[in-house]
């Protein structure tokens, strides 16, 4: 049996979907059980090829009871913590970064700047295993009766600082509704009333937002029959990334090199105002470098995502 260790978030997983591919095709007769939290098995089963979701929501206790597996794999970070929890289940081998404080000398060195699709990928390298880090593609789910074509926008993100102003998410979806677009709005439970905000602010319809609304495999059904995501640098980006909807992220205080779209997907844009002379950020409200970005701005680089999803749909039909 391999156990791999990855237990964060959506863009997380998804961002590992190059590496967990890998691992199967490399050990096509053993069991893949994935130890990620238990929240995430819709989108696990979207992945394929994953035999068993071991429910952990973190670097606690080690939560494995199981027999030893034949090998571990830390997909989760650097260690030593993710390291010591893999070893507490007694593996057979554990592929990991280096790490001399978790007492582990094998492994390729960490790089702190790696984009995460390709980070993940050179560690299985280095152990031999072949990788593909184009293979982000994800299952499509059944649409069960969710809006297709409709434009996502999504507002929130678990940290305050990697929000844009929720006044330019309203201009935003006014402007796209004036050009035909269909607005919904997205969020978790807990981000209901910023999406409430925003539709209000735009003079959506209360039905627009499905903020609270979708389970995680609704959130990726709708995703993948969208013509356009707008939103952060959270989940639903990554999400965008692996159907190949057309999407626009904006990024800030954090710049896009480590979780952007890989710089090979033309229908993903990234917006991003740079590491200037920014104000003292004070912790009230979007980080400087967010509230720098324009909806003018985010308009022109829908205008530009959707032309080129036109040309290289052309090209493909």
């Amino acid at each position: 049996m391999i156990l791999v260790l990855r237990a964060l978030g959506v863009g997380d997983l998804v961002t590992a979907v190059p590496a967990l591919r890998a691992l199967r095709a490399a050990y096509p007769g053993r069991e893949l059980a994935l130890a990620a939290p238990a929240w995430l098995a819709p989108l696990v089963d979207l992945v394929g090829g994953v035999d068993r979701l071991v429910d952990t929501a973190g670097l606690g206790d080690p939560t494995w009871a199981g027999p030893a597996p034949e090998v571990a794999v830390n997909l989760h970070g650097r260690g030593p913590q993710s390291h010591r929890l893999l070893a507490a289940a007694r593996p057979g081998r554990l592929l990991a970064f280096a790490n001399l404080e978790a007492g582990f000398r094998d492994g390729p060195r960490w790089a702190a700047d790696e984009h995460e699709v390709d980070r993940w990928c050179r560690l299985l390298s280095w152990y031999g295993i072949p990788t593909d880090r184009t293979d982000l593609g994800l299952r499509r789910p059944s649409s069960a009766g969710l809006p297709t074509g409709a434009t996502v926008l999504h507002p929130g993100t678990k940290i305050p600082a990697k929000r844009w102003p929720a006044e330019r998410f309203a201009a935003l979806a006014r402007a796209l509704t004036e050009r035909g677009h269909h607005v919904l709005l997205t969020g978790s439970a807990d981000e209901r009333a910023l999406a409430a905000r925003v539709a209000n602010a735009a003079g959506l319809p209360p039905t627009a937002v499905l903020a609270g609304r979708t389970d995680l495999g609704a959130l990726a059904a709708l995703v993948a029959d969208a013509r356009l995501v707008v939103s952060g640098d959270t989940g639903v980006a990554h999400l965008a990334t692996g159907y190949g909807t057309a999407s626009v992220v904006l990024f800030g205080p954090v710049p896009p090199a480590r979780w952007g779209p890989p710089p090979d997907r033309p229908r993903h844009r990234v917006l991003w105002a740079g590491a200037g002379d920014w104000p003292r950020w004070d912790g009230a409200g979007s980080h400087p470098t967010l509230a720098a970005l324009h909806p003018d701005e985010v308009l022109d680089a829908v205008a530009e995502v959707e032309r080129v999803a036109r040309v290289s749909g052309a090209v493909a039909a």
